[in-house]
């Protein structure tokens, strides 16, 4: 304010200047509004706006704008101290800079370490004395040779006037004080939004009062090129220099009680390590952040004796503005999603955050581009490492609530119809107990490719099983699906019969549109299972759902698969169904160099002739990367000799399997079993009823 503002007024006059305060001023008052919405709708605890952020939006986006912000306020602390050490120089030269400020950080630091009280205290004489400078100026004098035309913009402007509004608009940005010491009110719901407003409001008056002082009582050249016009304009000249060692004191002690009560909300929440633990710790009947304010002082003490931060200056203005923008999103989210949790005092219409939040990008930008994707980077990196961490902290409302708009949205917009070119798996998948039958949901988990839903369900046979343990043995399993990166939907119900426990399932399970339409399950050679097992295949394939069984003797990870024969027998139900299941597999990320074999028995070298030039323009037009194999039959030979022959040291065998039309798919199925006995991973494939898969190659 001190320094810039008279070059800010000489490059864009009396008018520009006043625009420039203007849309300074809406974007942190559209900010302050989102901040009073959210402050009196909960308890705001220590954390200030990483506190507000995370109860929305999760600890993850929380952490990742927290962080920088702590760090922020701590190396502001440092720049503070630089400006009052280096403008105490301009009195004092015999001064030694880095002196004054090692002893300046030290005895802000006792006070901050004593009482937070008394430091908030000293702000009033700090007030006082820029009330004092501002006074003195008011009374003061023109100066000499004024020839500025005060209600004209610039004639001459020497800097574009969007750099001018990017040289003004940091002064505009400490709005976040009071917040900074929510943990440390009475009634923030009150005290945040007064304060705030207060602030802007008091800023906003002396603001625009300051360029009219300006540009009546000095000319053009000498607001651009004398840093000190003011303290000649003023009545006692003397007093501007305490109104700039006050508003930079001022300015260090609220980052320097701020960035110590983020640090404490951060641990809190687990966000920093374990081993950091001991930042959340409180001292005394002011519950002091102790360790967190002497690491904030030590911080500052390293980048005061390094000196200059103009390089890191530009970055700290765009974490501040980030978390402003995040706040604006956050509040307007809120208000647009209409959750129940979010019933504000202060009503704020969530166009208005919206604006805000577009008006800080804009401002962040037209700063520093490089600054601002440098900040982006930083937050980003630290969302993605804070993103493994696998929080069990709850999930922010609003990320619930929008994600939960979403899923309704295109809920309601998907019908029941197939649409061949976006068809994808979504499978059920009867595993039991995940490490009882782990190849199950290896295959489900290649198939979906993290594109597609699908669900590992058990039936427990005990139902007389309380609903809590149940939920229990849910929440169990979905734990050990995350901790091995399976990312899949969980279900558990209770059947004393578990088939007929499974046809229910297969029945009830979905929402609207999105049913399971691919049932995956093992296979069974218990003999007293066999006939309810079929029936269960057979009411699954007149439910329309495709029917895909995974037989495995060999225990061994799905991974080490590394070739697939398909027998194929035509591009109609189970060929096409195979050939989109291999395609699936053969396109996932680490399957690049997965075999495909598409083996065809004929009866004839002339047949063979015939089907490889057939399979050959089918393949070209389906575009996928599969090998053939066309085998003839010698006398003697059946298909399923030969299948055997061919497949036995094969990784996996796909087979297609005959649809239960009559009652004999009992001794089918187990015919079937017999007919590929030496085959000890295979997979028999049902193509669900009246659907054409073909569509989906072509």
């Amino acid at each position: 304010m001190y320094l810039r503002f008279g070059w800010v007024v000489g490059n864009v006059g009396l008018i520009g200047s006043l625009i420039i305060v203007v849309l300074s001023t809406a974007i942190t008052f559209l900010t302050s509004l989102s901040i009073a919405a959210i402050a009196t709708n909960a308890p705001v605890k220590a954390g200030g706006a990483y506190y507000m952020i995370s109860r929305s939006l999760g600890v993850e986006i929380g952490g990742a704008v927290g962080i920088p912000l702590y760090l922020a306020q701590a190396f502001s602390v440092a720049l503070y101290i630089i400006g009052f050490s280096e403008s105490l120089n301009l009195v004092f030269p015999g001064l030694d800079v880095k002196i004054v400020g090692l002893i300046t950080t030290l005895a802000l630091g006792a006070l901050a370490l004593f009482s937070t009280k008394a430091t908030i205290k000293s702000q009033y004489i700090i007030l006082a004395i820029i009330l004092l400078s501002l006074l003195s100026l008011f009374f003061g004098s023109p100066l000499e040779n004024v020839d500025t035309e005060p209600w004209n913009m610039a004639i001459k402007r020497k800097e574009d006037f969007w750099k001018v509004f990017a040289v003004f608009f940091p002064a505009v940005t400490g709005i976040m004080a009071g917040v900074n010491l929510s943990g440390d009110l009475k009634n923030p719901a009150r005290s945040i939004p007064k304060g705030t407003f207060l602030a802007v409001g008091v800023g906003f008056v002396i603001y625009m009062v300051l360029p009219v002082m300006l540009a009546y009582n000095a000319s053009e050249s000498a607001l651009i090129n004398d840093p000190m016009v003011m303290r000649k304009i003023a009545f006692w000249g003397d007093a501007i220099l305490l109104g700039i060692w006050g508003a930079t004191l001022s300015s260090a002690v609220g980052s320097l009680l701020g960035a110590p009560r983020i640090l404490q909300a951060l641990a809190a929440d687990s966000v920093l390590p374990k081993k950091l633990s001991f930042f959340e710790k409180e001292s005394g009947p002011e519950h002091i952040p102790r360790a967190g304010t002497i690491f904030t002082i030590l911080i500052a003490l390293v980048c005061v004796y390094f000196g200059d931060l103009n390089l890191l200056a530009p970055i700290l203005t765009m974490f501040f503005l980030t978390t402003y923008a995040v706040l604006n999103i956050t509040a307007g989210l809120e208000r647009f999603l209409r959750n129940p949790s979010f019933r504000p005092k202060f009503k704020v219409h969530w166009l208005f955050s919206v604006l805000g939040a577009i008006g800080c990008a804009m401002v962040m930008f037209l700063i520093n581009a490089r600054a601002t994707f440098l900040a982006f980077l930083v937050i980003a990196s630290v969302f993605v490492y804070l993103k493994r961490r696998g929080f069990k902290t709850a999930m922010g409302g609003v990320r619930k609530g929008v994600l939960l708009s979403i899923i309704r949205y295109a809920t309601l917009r998907l019908d029941n119809g197939q649409d061949a070119k976006s068809w994808r798996p979504n499978l059920l998948v009867f595993s039991g107990a995940p490490t009882k039958r782990w190849h199950l949901i290896e295959f489900a988990n290649a198939l979906s490719q993290r594109k597609a839903l699908f669900t590992v369900a058990t039936i427990l046979s005990d139902e007389n099983t309380s609903q809590e343990k149940v939920q229990d043995y849910e929440s169990h399993i979905a734990e050990y699906l995350n901790s091995k990166k399976i990312g899949a939907l969980v279900r558990v119900i209770q059947s004393n019969d578990p088939f007929i426990g499974a046809q229910h399932l297969v029945n009830a399970y979905g929402l609207g549109p999105m049913v399971p339409n691919t049932i995956l399950l093992g296979d069974t050679e218990d003999s007293s299972h066999m006939d309810t097992y079929c029936k269960m295949i057979n009411h699954i394939y007149h439910s329309k759902r495709n029917v895909i069984i995974f037989h495995d003797e060999q225990n061994e990870s799905f991974s080490s698969i590394e070739a697939i024969d398909i027998w194929w027998g035509g591009l109609k139900g189970n060929g096409a169904l195979m050939m989109i299941l291999g395609h699936l597999l053969k396109s996932a990320r680490h399957w690049s160099r997965l075999k495909i074999n598409i083996k065809m028995v004929v009866p004839t070298l002339e047949a063979a002739e015939s089907a490889e030039r057939n399979l050959i323009e089918k393949l070209s037009k389906m575009r996928v990367d599969f090998k053939m194999n066309i085998l003839v039959a010698k006398e003697g030979e059946n298909f399923w000799s030969i299948l055997n022959q061919e497949s036995k040291k094969c990784s996996l065998t796909m087979i297609g399997m005959a649809a239960p039309e009559n009652g004999s798919f009992k001794e089918y199925y187990q015919k079937l079993q017999q007919n590929t006995c030496d085959i000890k991973r295979k997979v028999f494939v049902l193509a669900a009823k009246d659907t054409e898969f073909k569509d989906v190659l072509t």
